[in-house]
């Protein structure tokens, strides 16, 4: 009986093996390394979490698919890295699909669908679009719109954004549109000219010399814990964090299609299924991150928090809707994606936003009763 049981032992490892060893070699395959050229410095949080999904990729793969993140213009400069990525120059590359917007307006509805895309979307809820609301087969669609040889994956979620820092208080749109001001590239920079702030986009490093020298009065990057890597409140004291420019931005990784499509279907699933991954752990990563930066910058560096001004919200909107509506009206593509998103809109958003107004009425009453506790 007992060199039975043994016997039938060996029998069922020996199916097992058999049985997981195609999934193994699947999941393996040839070593790859890819280079991924980030379009900021390495010490950014972002490029933090990117770190993370790269190991996770390389956990699933057994290290048979390995990451190398490269600072911004080490092989090409930051406005190339697409291109480079296409051609084949660099194996990946990571930035914000808004960043691309001057090749297709469209890139803007899945990096910075600027007042949430006009439709009430926030991160969370852009996300359920993304994978629930067709966004995903969008997504893929838009490097083809582009014609550039490359699949990308939607790894960070982030917002809502601050409004930004500032030398003084603003009180009014009248007083922010005195000021010549750091945008984001692309379309939520552009609505910003359009109510007639004087918008400058330039890369996160340039940022903090440009406040030094005086050659911007203000800045937005991203939230308190990134913002203050950059180190912002070294110059500006007044802090406004509630924005409409990115109340959902994405940042997204690029990989040449011919390296993409070399790679065996378990290669390829650990990298979706580690980008999925990302979506969540981003977000849980920020809320830990961003509340404990806030607090150091308010308890430690000075920095004034402020209410946004309300007209802020109004003109920002209106310019938005008009900005959208011109671009679906001159691209098709971009009119695809703004009706998903529309469609998804008008069921998902009355129920997520009554929702939300739960989250919202419990986190205010606790921080409401920490400012009494500090009085």
């Amino acid at each position: 009986m007992v060199q039975f049981r043994e016997l039938l032992r060996g029998f069922v490892a020996l199916a097992l093996g058999v049985a997981l060893a195609p999934d193994a070699a699947l999941a393996q395959g040839k070593p790859v390394k890819i280079r991924v050229q980030s379009v900021i410095p390495t010490s950014a949080d972002e490029v933090t979490m990117l770190k993370e999904f790269a190991k996770d990729v390389e956990d699933l793969t057994n290290k048979s698919v390995t990451f190398e993140v490269l600072p911004a213009g080490a092989v090409v400069g930051v406005n190339d890295t697409l291109d480079a990525v296409d051609k084949g120059l660099i194996e990946g590359g990571f930035a914000w699909t808004h960043y691309w917007s001057g090749k297709h307006p469209a890139a803007t509805l899945f990096g910075s669908p600027a007042a949430g895309s006009g439709v009430g979307m926030d991160n969370f809820a852009w996300v359920s679009w993304f994978l629930y609301g067709g966004g995903k087969q969008l997504y893929d669609d838009l490097w083809k719109e582009m014609k550039v040889n490359v699949k990308g994956f939607i790894l960070q979620p982030v917002g809502p954004e601050a409004l930004g820092w500032f030398k003084n208080p603003i009180n009014s749109m009248a007083d922010f549109r005195k000021l010549r001001f750091r945008t984001p590239p692309g379309i939520p920079g552009q609505i910003y000219k359009d109510i007639g702030v004087a918008a400058v986009a330039m890369g996160g490093g340039d940022i903090l010399p440009a406040l030094e020298k005086g050659v911007i009065d203000g800045a937005e990057w991203c939230c308190p814990k990134p913002d203050m890597t950059f180190g912002f409140h070294k110059v500006l004291k007044h802090y406004y964090q509630q924005g409409l420019h990115q109340v959902v931005v994405n940042a997204d990784l690029y990989i040449n299609g011919d390296v993409w499509k070399k790679l065996t279907p378990g290669q390829q699933k650990a990298i979706e299924v580690s980008a999925n991954a990302s979506l969540m752990k981003t977000v849980a990563y920020r809320i830990t991150e961003n509340g404990k930066a806030l607090k150091e910058l308010v308890d430690k560096h000075g920095v004034i928090l402020h209410e946004t001004p309300a007209d802020y919200f109004t003109e920002y909107s209106a310019a938005a809707m008009k900005n959208f509506e011109a671009n679906a009206k001159q691209n098709a593509f971009f009119k695809k994606v703004w009706d998903s998103q529309k469609a998804f809109a008008e069921t998902a958003i009355p129920f997520w936003a009554d929702a939300q107004k739960s989250n919202a009425a419990l986190g205010g009453a606790y921080a409401a009763e920490l400012k009494k506790r500090k009085k």
